[in-house]
């Protein structure tokens, strides 16, 4: 099933504004027809102490980043954080760093937001939305950190951690969106979508 078509896109494109195989992964299984081209905006430029204001307010510029070099498309741009105790957890700058995160995590309930944006590039009109879920850590142990650590896979990932990889082996209770813990919450993004679509045709 081609989700573009059933949303009546009309052949309007979709880009996705993002270096993250994550998200590509997820729009490509749930049915999108869309092309990657990754967003020159430093995220690491900005930030925000409130998580929803942080995740919304990058997702944004992600996505204005390349819809103002983009024409008559729709153009997604999504940023994840981790939150514990109001502290904002981004991709650790080097392997000390994600142990870092790992043990504050351990035995600990964290919550992870991802916000995104959908910006029509021919006329600027736009909408961003975000999605939060509750994760619970195991206690980890002090080699596990370490052995998860050597594998590399927590450098690129909010928190230090990736629920679809050896990392799902620390949770022990979800609440809420799995796949907004993999970066991207694809029945709130479709539900947007799909209003911001109807909304159009409507004006």
């Amino acid at each position: 099933m081609n989700i573009n078509s059933l949303l009546g896109m009309d052949g309007k494109k979709m880009v996705l504004a993002s270096a993250s195989p994550r998200r590509a992964h997820l729009l490509k299984l749930a049915g999108f027809d869309f092309e990657v081209q990754v967003s020159d905006f430093d995220e690491d430029s900005e930030s925000y102490t409130i998580p929803e204001v942080h995740v919304l307010e990058l997702s944004y510029k992600k996505a204005q980043a390349v819809a103002q070099n983009t024409r008559d498309a729709l153009v997604i741009g999504a940023d994840t954080t981790v939150v514990l105790d109001n502290e904002i957890l981004g991709k650790p700058e080097n392997p000390a760093a994600a142990q870092k995160m790992l043990h504050k995590l351990s035995g600990q309930t964290h919550t992870v937001y991802t916000g995104f944006t959908i910006i029509e590039s021919s006329s600027g009109r736009n909408v961003s939305e975000y999605e939060k879920t509750r994760v619970t850590f195991r206690q980890l142990s002090d080699l596990e950190i370490e052995q998860y650590v050597r594998t590399g896979s927590p450098l690129d990932k909010a928190g230090a951690y990736g629920i679809q990889d050896q990392g799902t082996l620390f949770v022990t209770a979800i609440n809420g969106c799995f796949f907004n813990v993999m970066g991207f919450p694809l029945a709130k993004f479709y539900s947007t979508l799909r209003l911001f679509l109807t909304q159009k045709n409507l004006g």
